[in-house]
């Protein structure tokens, strides 16, 4: 089994950048040309058995880490441990990725792989205890967010990085109108009148699209639908005019069209206001249409790294095939849905070798020896921590 996908740049596009053709994005569960990516068996039952161990892989290029204040953000060797009644948990393990104004990153990978973790590492708002930051950097402009006094930190916060949390309902507070939640960071921290704020409030409703702002804005959020409230919150992350937005999962619990429309405002902000865009997510459709590069994470690392076209194309870790190949695609109605055997690790007991494989099925004794180093992929921004590069597993199946 080979490869099926479209040729980028010829008559179908991946996102809406490409200027050519169909765009997948939101519809690409749906779609009859999503790509289908080697590994799984004819009878669709699950993933081809490997029956031969490969010669030793050839030697692939370290990623090289770009120079302190290159990137916007740059988050660099992260690693974070909870302790729990059963041991250390070792959440995230050596993770590195950075993002420029006017980009978007996506962070992909199953509940419990480090995602959220993560950005409230570099937010600064992990509760320590039982959260320890072990080592590593998030160098913003330059400047180490995890080694900032807390008074420089609060500066930050907000200010210059803000979050769009899981779960608008829960995040927002069911006592305050949304208009006041929405300016409560101008009036602390700016001092701005009653007045001004009420016309702020009023002005960041309108940027997010709700409809009549100047009627809604002393609603509560009970009053808004799951939609509109996630938009508030968006309003609130948006209010000081931030240099990066982190959205952590800002389409949970919606339906398929308003998660589309988020997706679009979250995209369209990201051009007006040129900031850079951090999408935490586990859905493939979500990404396909707004990211520019995907970072994959499991059990707490980055398993592999690329630009969108190249990753939802050719992707060359199993764990990402494993995922797109999991996505519905209507030519395969009334049939099962393909999934990756197994659960994700306990991070307190991560398994010797290569954490995924358990569930690979390309895994090699090697694999269960020896841990894979994130290495770089031929010349592009390109990477992938498996043992064997994508020309092996293709061989599998040519």
């Amino acid at each position: 089994m080979t490869y099926q996908y479209p040729s980028h740049g010829q008559g179908q596009g991946y996102g809406q950048g490409s200027g050519q053709g169909q765009s997948y994005g939101h519809g690409y569960p749906d779609s009859p040309t999503a790509p289908v990516v080697a590994g799984w068996n004819d009878d669709r039952t699950g993933w081809d058995t490997p029956t031969a161990a490969w010669s030793t892989p050839p030697t692939r290029a370290r990623v090289e880490r770009p120079r302190s204040g290159e990137h916007l953000l740059d988050v660099r060797d992260l690693w974070i441990e909870f302790a729990t009644r059963d041991g250390v948990a070792r959440v995230v393990n050596g993770v590195s990725f950075h993002v420029d104004p006017g980009e978007t990153l996506a962070i992909l990978g199953e509940s419990g792989s480090g995602k959220s973790v993560t950005a409230q590492a570099v937010l600064g708002i992990l509760d320590t205890p039982p959260a320890v930051v072990r080592s590593g950097q998030a160098l913003f402009s330059g400047e180490d967010l995890l080694t900032m006094t807390p008074e420089r930190r609060r500066q930050v916060r907000g200010q210059e990085i803000a979050m769009v949390f899981q779960d608008a309902l829960s995040a927002l507070n069911p006592v305050y109108p949304v208009g006041w939640q929405i300016t409560e960071a101008l009036r602390s921290r700016r001092g701005v009148s009653k007045a001004e704020a009420r016309r702020r409030a009023v002005e960041m409703m309108d940027l997010v699209q709700i409809p009549a702002a100047a009627q809604r804005i002393d609603d509560y959020p009970h009053q808004f639908s799951g939609g509109m409230r996630q938009r508030v919150m968006i309003a609130m992350a948006l209010a000081m005019r931030p240099k990066v937005l982190i959205a952590d999962e800002p389409t949970t619990a919606l339906d398929v069209t308003v998660q589309a429309q988020i997706m679009d405002l979250l995209a369209t902000l990201r051009a007006e206001l040129e900031m850079a865009l951090i999408l935490i997510t586990h859905d493939l459709g979500v990404v396909a249409d707004v990211a520019d590069r995907i970072t994959v994470m499991y059990a707490g690392r980055v398993v592999e790294h690329a630009d969108v076209h190249t990753l939802y194309g050719a992707p060359a870790h199993p764990y990402t095939r494993g995922l797109l190949a999991s996505v519905p695609r209507l030519e395969r109605r009334g049939q099962g849905l393909h999934s990756i055997s197994g659960t994700p690790p306990n991070p307190v007991a991560i398994p010797a070798g290569c954490a995924f494989h358990p569930r690979c099925p390309y895994a090699q004794q090697m694999c269960r020896m020896t841990e894979p180093t994130l290495l770089r992929i031929g010349r592009l921004d390109r990477a992938s921590a498996c043992h064997f590069p994508p020309e092996a597993l293709d061989a599998r199946h040519a």
